[in-house]
């Protein structure tokens, strides 16, 4: 055995015990370390070893040449895309999957897969999801999204009477996608599917928002005359959080030959609040439905969840056939129902935070973090210096600068972000709302709480002084 290789086996708790003490100095130390690299330096690669360093002094070299650049991405004050961090009981999960280090594909090849279903099973009772949906796991949002409209496409294969995974796309007629404000993973994953961004055809939303006009909707698919089509409708757009009328869509379903998926990477967990489940009524009545896990489940990345009603289609797409991963079951393996063949057990962490916090605590993490959007929505409506553009529904906020009689621009506002995340203490990402250069906050992190938005706006209005003072006025 090498000397190195041998040294750290023997050594192993003397390793661990050393990286778990830099890893506590970081937990204990999240929110005062910055959200955004101090340093933009060029990192000098170094080159490979002939004999290796050892595990101790490669911990050392990492700390000195890498550690600096580790930003709080899973703290309080990082509001930029739609970060959760990860939860006490996430991280022991997450430390016992790397540990274990099970490959989560087979069935009766470990206790894996059983934690899975289980993880999946919890997930349905938290999101009210009846039994009829299966569940896998799957890498994040855009994976779900890839692995739901597959499903998709298989099923308009199939009302044409064609077998896709057979005969492939090549033998049908392009497939109509369908929406009114798709996030971007779903144009990607059209992309992968061989159904091309171009087949996706826009329908107008209602007046003021970004949910779909459900008589503009209902009027495309008369026009198909029993053509099928994938419907993808939103719960949670990337920038309000605005929400489609899921219910009416099912509605829709009895009248026109469409598969339904939803897109409700963030906006799902609408459903684990009282105070705000209406926002999801219908979800149910979905064919597919995409669920981030590393956003406001706050687990690490990259976990999320895809749910469907259709398991035989999926099984049709996926399926993985090899001699050596015996012959397809009843419950299939894990591996023919999802792109990857080999699998992490991301769904320890998952099972963990739920198991640990329960319904109760994922309703109090949802509340909490749509209670402080409404807090800065309300210190920008008072302000001279910011103003919204839409209306908070959940837990993001859109709005953008003021700048008197000059009119912003993005180059405006990727200039004020500079200043804003290069104060370290705070973060947040640029974005366009209905043609206006803007900014959102979305806040979904279990460690946010009143004084990390009170420090947030003190950023956001010193950065404005700082800016209004020289670059506008430069201009």
């Amino acid at each position: 055995m090498d000397k190195n290789l041998k040294n750290d086996l023997e050594n192993i708790d003397i390793l661990l015990e050393k990286v778990k003490n830099n890893a506590f100095d970081f937990l204990k130390n999240i929110n005062d370390i910055v959200a955004f690299p101090e340093s933009t330096n060029v990192y000098t690669p170094s080159e490979l070893n002939k004999n290796g360093l050892g595990g101790e002094n490669t911990l050392e070299e990492f700390m000195q040449r890498f550690y600096k650049g580790i930003v709080s991405s899973a703290g309080s004050k990082y509001f930029g895309f739609v970060t959760g961090g990860t939860t006490p009981a996430a991280l022991m999960g997450d430390w016992l999957a790397s540990t274990f280090d099970q490959n989560a594909t087979g069935r009766d090849d470990s206790s894996a897969a059983r934690i899975e279903e289980e993880a999946i099973s919890l997930l349905k009772q938290l999101f009210g999801l009846p039994e009829i949906f299966s569940g896998t796991f799957v890498t994040g949002a855009t994976m779900a999204n890839f692995v739901g409209l597959a499903i998709g496409r298989q099923w308009v294969a199939d009302e044409l009477g064609i077998d896709i995974s057979l005969e492939g796309i090549y033998s049908i007629p392009p497939i109509k996608i369908v929406s009114a404000t798709p996030h971007s993973s779903i144009l990607k994953a059209l992309s992968m599917l061989g159904m091309g961004r171009k087949n996706m055809h826009s329908i107008p939303t209602i007046d003021g928002r970004e949910a779909v006009d459900i008589e503009a909707l209902e009027n495309y698919l008369k026009q198909l005359n029993g053509e099928p089509c994938i419907v993808v409708a939103n719960a949670g757009t990337v920038n309000t959080v605005d929400f489609d009328d899921l219910k009416q869509i099912g509605e829709l379903k009895k009248k026109y030959k469409f598969f339904f998926h939803v897109d409700g990477a963030f906006g799902g967990f609408a459903s684990c609040s009282t105070k705000y489940k209406k926002l999801v009524e219908g979800m149910e009545e979905a064919d597919s439905i995409t669920i981030d896990a590393h956003k406001w489940l706050n687990v690490p990345y990259d976990s999320a969840m895809q749910f469907t009603k259709h398991p035989k289609l999926q099984l049709q797409v996926f399926q993985n056939n090899a001699v050596y991963l015996g012959e397809l079951s009843d419950k299939p393996d894990f591996v023919h129902l999802v792109p990857e063949n080999s699998r992490r057990l991301r769904a320890l962490p998952a099972w963990f935070t739920l198991k640990a916090y329960g319904q109760d605590g994922y309703e109090e993490i949802i509340e909490r973090n749509c209670d402080l959007a409404q807090l800065l929505s309300e210190k920008i409506e008072k302000s001279k210096n910011f103003r919204l553009l839409s209306t908070t529904r959940l837990n993001v906020v859109c709005f953008t600068v003021n700048f008197g009689e000059h009119k912003v621009t993005l180059e405006n506002i990727q200039q004020f972000l500079n200043l804003v995340n290069k104060d370290g203490r705070a973060f947040f990402t640029q974005t366009i709302y209905k043609g206006t250069p803007g900014i959102r906050a979305a806040i979904s992190n279990w460690r946010t709480e009143e004084k990390d938005i009170e420090i947030a706006w003190e950023v956001l209005n010193k950065a404005y002084n700082i800016y209004v003072k020289t670059i506008i006025a430069i201009d």
